[in-house]
This record gives C-alpha cells, sequence and structure tokens, in this order.
C-alpha cells in the first residue's frame, strides 16, 4: 500500500498531465485548417457585379473593412456616399445594345451622363445588400421619376437592392436623396452635349468638374475609365450624409480607378450625316469638342438641364 505522500504525489501528477492534455486540444482547434484559410481568403474581395441584367455593374475590389463582421452591412451604418455619374455613350457602346430605352429610343434622345447610383460607402470598402425587415420592393411611381435621370428600369430597381438597402432610407427617400444630389451637380459645358469623340486627361476633366462646382475639392471627385480604349466610364463625386462634399474613401483611389494618361469620350450624338435610328455611326476624330457647334440632325437634343448651371 503507498504511503499518503507518495499518494498524493501521483494524484498531482495525473492532474498535471491532464490539464496539458487539454491544453494541447484546446491549441490545435484554434488552428484553421487549409481549406478554411483558402475559404476565407477568398471572400476577402467582392467585384460587386450586377446580376440584374441591365448592363451595369459596380466595383472597386476592396474589401469591407468596417469594425468587426458584425457591424458591415448594416442599413444606415456606413461612412459617406459616392454619387456615381456615368458617361452612357460608353455603356451604350460597351453593353447597351439592347437597351432600347437609355441607347435606341426611337425618339432621337441621346444621353450624356446619367446617374448610375447613390453608393454608401466606408473609408475602406463598402456595404451592398443590406438585410430589411421588409421586402426592398421599389414603387412604381418612384421607378417612373427617377426615369429621367436613370433611363433603366433595371438598374433603378438593382441600385435600391444593391446599394439603397444600406442607406437606411426607404425607396422614396433613397431616390429623391439620388435625385437632388444629382440635380446639384453642374455638368461642364464639353460635357453637354458633344458631337465629337475627344481624348482627355483625367486629371482635366477633374479640373472641369471642379471648375463648375467650386464647393468640390480634388480629393473629392474620382474619374473611372474602362475598356481596351479607357474610354470615360463615371465620374464619382463623394458627399457625407447630409449632402455636404466631402474627402473621398480608399475606393475612389484615382490611380486604381483610371491611370491612364488619356481618356477616350465617345460622343453623345456623332456629327456624321449616317447617323439615324438603328444604324451605329463610327467615331468622329479624337480632337477637341467645339462647344459652339450646333447639332446638323434633326430630333430633340439632350434636354436635361443637370441642375444649376455653372455662374
Amino acid at each position: 500500500m503507498l504511503k499518503p505522500h507518495l499518494l498524493l504525489t501521483a494524484l498531482v501528477l495525473l492532474l498535471i498531465a491532464g490539464l496539458a492534455v487539454h491544453m494541447v486540444r484546446q491549441q490545435n482547434a484554434s488552428w484553421p485548417t487549409g481549406s478554411q484559410s483558402s475559404a476565407n481568403a477568398g471572400r476577402t474581395a467582392d467585384n460587386r457585379s450586377n446580376g440584374s441584367g441591365n448592363g451595369y455593374s459596380s466595383g472597386d475590389g476592396y474589401r469591407n473593412d468596417y469594425g468587426s463582421s458584425s457591424e458591415r452591412n448594416v442599413p444606415g451604418q456606413f461612412d459617406y456616399y459616392a454619387l456615381v455619374l456615368s458617361w452612357s455613350p460608353t455603356y451604350c457602346a460597351e453593353k447597351g445594345e439592347d437597351d432600347d430605352a437609355q441607347c435606341n429610343r426611337r425618339d432621337g434622345r441621346r444621353y450624356s451622363f446619367v446617374l448610375h447610383g447613390l453608393w454608401p460607402q466606408y473609408e475602406s470598402g463598402y456595404p451592398s445588400d443590406c438585410r430589411l425587415s421588409r421586402r426592398p420592393f421599389v414603387p412604381e411611381n418612384v421607378i417612373t421619376s427617377m426615369l429621367d435621370v436613370m433611363p433603366n428600369r433595371g438598374l433603378v430597381i438593382h441600385e435600391y437592392r444593391t446599394h439603397g438597402t444600406c442607406s437606411g432610407l426607404d425607396p422614396a427617400r433613397y431616390f429623391t436623396t439620388a435625385h437632388r444630389l444629382f440635380d446639384s451637380i453642374n455638368i461642364p459645358q464639353r460635357f453637354r452635349n458633344p458631337f465629337e469623340s475627344q481624348l482627355v486627361a483625367p486629371s482635366d476633366i477633374r479640373r472641369e468638374f471642379l471648375q463648375a462646382n467650386p464647393n468640390f475639392k480634388p480629393d473629392m471627385i474620382a474619374v473611372v475609365c474602362s475598356g481596351a480604349d479607357k474610354g470615360l466610364k463615371e465620374v464619382r463625386l463623394c458627399v457625407s450624409k447630409d449632402g455636404q462634399p466631402r474627402t473621398c474613401g480608399q475606393n475612389e483611389n484615382q490611380s486604381k480607378l483610371c491611370s491612364t494618361d488619356r481618356v477616350f469620350i465617345p460622343p453623345t450624338r456623332s456629327a456624321a450625316s449616317q447617323d439615324s435610328p438603328g444604324r451605329r455611326s463610327p467615331p468622329a476624330d479624337t480632337g477637341p469638342a467645339s462647344t459652339g457647334q450646333q447639332s446638323p440632325l434633326p430630333g430633340p437634343r439632350m434636354d436635361y438641364d443637370y441642375g444649376r448651371r455653372a455662374q
């Protein structure tokens, strides 16, 4: 029979051994497996592709870096808005062949800058498809109210589901805000209704927007280009939640969105005489547009005033 002090020593050793085994198991459980790490890495970037079939897409490749995971994609929790103006001729040339409402109108109307969307943004990353207690349904009268600046029904619906749900606003208030902000931007004369193709430096596009909108600063505007010919895709203007100009976050990093020296700007309406409904005209020469040139073509010109005119 073991003496009492030996028995106590044995019990202590068994207790220490059991504790060591437990700590090893806990440590092993805390390390992720290789397959789990790979799966998580694949979710760090989101290209925010548009699956609604309207031809538009949005994305910048930034991950959703906003506090803890429980704070992401929560309606109303974001840092600022990006007001995104899309250059319609580029969209129509690249993706809009079947878009009769925007690109192939029978009344001859051609669009220049249209409203792509009003995107809630984090300083780095963005929320998207935020969950609501209600279905993200956009009423017909709200859709109709936006068609003068967003001439694509599918785009209106997509923008609310993807971005508007994260604003904390219902569809009517969200689109009223988006329309009001769009109306407040002065579009430089060069981009109101150009009849010829242009090659312009991104810095010059920003400079002309700054001259027309002196309440914005250089770090509040970004130019986006796309395609093999680096066509003008978008101009993004950053505003606070209450609609005041503010500095952009990392999403609008100019070197990431358009780093080329020259941006190709297709014309709103070609000056070529063969331009007719249902037929696309080849691009004109790439010299500077004459802002005083009158359209030789019949039919209405772009008649939306884009808000207040520059003083």
